[in-house]
C-alpha cells in the first residue's frame, strides 16, 4: 500500500508539473501581451546588430514616402491595420505578412524599398494580435489566413479587377501565405513567397520543445493544444501548410536559410514537395531565421526578380 501510494503522488505530482508547464507555455507563447520580440529573436539567435544600421536607414527613407493606414474588420470583430504604400498608375500589388512577435513595418522595411522600386503598390499587414491590429490570441496562420483574405479583397476593390496582388510572408507569416493559397482567392492573386515557413504550428512547437528545452512533445503540447483550443478558438494541428499549399493555384517561391535553428530547413523540403503547382526552391547558404534577404540581398531579390516578376508582369 506505501509504495502504490508513493506511485500516486509522483504520478500526481507529474501531472501538475507538466499542467503548470502546459500553462506557463500557453501564456508565453499565445498571449499577446506576454509574447515578446526580444525573447522571439534571443531564440531564433540570429545576429541582427550587423544589420540594424541598413534596416534602419530603410525605416527612414519609408517614413518619408507617401503612406496611410489602413483598417479592416476580421470575421470575428477584430479591428485590422496596415500600412499602405501607393504607387501612382501601378496595377501590381505586394501583400506582406511578417513572423511571429514582429509587425509590417518591421519585417519588410528594407523589401519595401525593393518592391517600391519595381513599381508595387505595397500593403504591409500586422497580423492579428499585433502591431495596431487588434486582438488577445496569436493566430500562427491559422486564424490569420481569413484576415489575409479580406485583405486581398480590400485590395481589388481599391484597385480593381485588373489588379494583379503578390503575397509574401516570412516566418509565421510565410506559413500564413501559404495557408491562404489553399482558400478560395480571387482571380487577382497571381503568386506567393513563402520565405522560412513552418508545416504547423504543432510542428514547430515540438521543434522548439525538442531543440531548445530538451522536452517531449507529449503531454506538453496535448494539453496546451486544448488550452489554446478553449481560449483562442483553434487547434496548433487543425491547419497544416502542407495540406493547403498543396491545393494552391498559383505559383510558389520557396526560400529558406540553411543555418535556421528555429523552424528547421527540413520544413521548407516538406512544404515544397506538398506544393503542386508551378514553383521554385531558393535555400540561402549560412542563413539563419528570417535573415536570408539581409544575408544574400542578391540572390533572394534575384529569385524573385526570376520568377515572380514575370509572372506578375504577364
Amino acid at each position: 500500500m506505501k509504495i502504490l501510494a508513493v506511485v500516486l503522488v509522483v504520478i500526481v505530482l507529474y501531472v501538475l508539473m507538466e499542467y503548470a508547464i502546459a500553462v506557463y507555455f500557453f501564456k508565453r507563447t499565445m498571449i499577446r501581451s506576454n509574447a515578446k520580440r526580444e525573447k522571439t529573436q534571443e531564440m531564433a539567435g540570429t545576429d541582427w546588430d550587423r544589420y540594424i544600421p541598413h534596416i534602419r536607414e530603410c525605416k527612414e527613407a519609408l517614413a518619408q514616402t507617401p503612406h496611410e493606414d489602413l483598417y479592416i474588420t476580421s470575421a470575428d470583430g477584430l479591428k485590422l491595420h496596415a500600412t499602405y504604400f501607393p504607387c501612382e498608375g501601378s496595377k501590381k500589388v505586394a501583400v506582406c505578412f511578417h513572423g511571429y512577435t514582429s509587425e509590417g513595418l518591421n519585417d519588410y522595411s528594407t523589401l519595401a524599398i525593393f518592391y517600391r522600386e519595381n513599381q508595387y503598390n505595397l500593403l504591409l499587414v500586422d497580423e492579428r494580435s499585433h502591431g495596431k491590429s487588434e486582438g488577445t490570441y496569436i493566430g500562427f496562420g491559422c486564424l490569420d489566413r481569413h484576415d489575409a483574405k479580406l485583405w486581398i479583397e480590400e485590395m481589388v476593390k481599391r484597385h480593381g479587377e485588373d489588379c494583379k496582388i503578390l503575397l509574401h510572408g516570412d516566418s509565421m507569416g510565410g506559413s500564413t501565405v501559404l495557408m491562404t493559397t489553399g482558400l478560395e482567392l480571387p482571380v487577382q492573386v497571381k503568386a506567393a513567397i513563402s520565405d522560412c515557413a513552418f508545416t504547423s504550428a504543432w510542428d514547430v512547437f515540438a521543434s522548439v520543445l525538442k531543440t531548445q528545452y530538451h522536452l517531449p512533445e507529449f503531454p506538453l503540447l496535448h494539453i496546451s493544444n486544448l488550452m489554446i483550443q478553449k481560449k483562442a478558438g483553434y487547434k496548433l494541428n487543425e491547419c497544416d501548410a502542407r495540406c493547403e499549399v498543396a491545393k494552391a493555384k498559383i505559383p510558389v517561391l520557396f526560400m529558406h536559410g540553411d543555418a535556421d535553428s528555429f523552424v528547421p530547413c527540413s520544413m521548407v523540403h516538406e512544404l515544397y514537395e506538398a506544393c503542386k503547382t508551378e514553383k521554385k526552391l531558393v535555400i540561402i547558404k549560412g542563413a539563419g531565421h528570417v535573415e536570408s534577404c539581409y544575408r544574400d540581398p542578391e540572390l533572394y531579390q534575384g529569385a524573385i526578380e526570376e520568377f515572380i516578376f514575370p509572372i506578375m508582369n504577364q
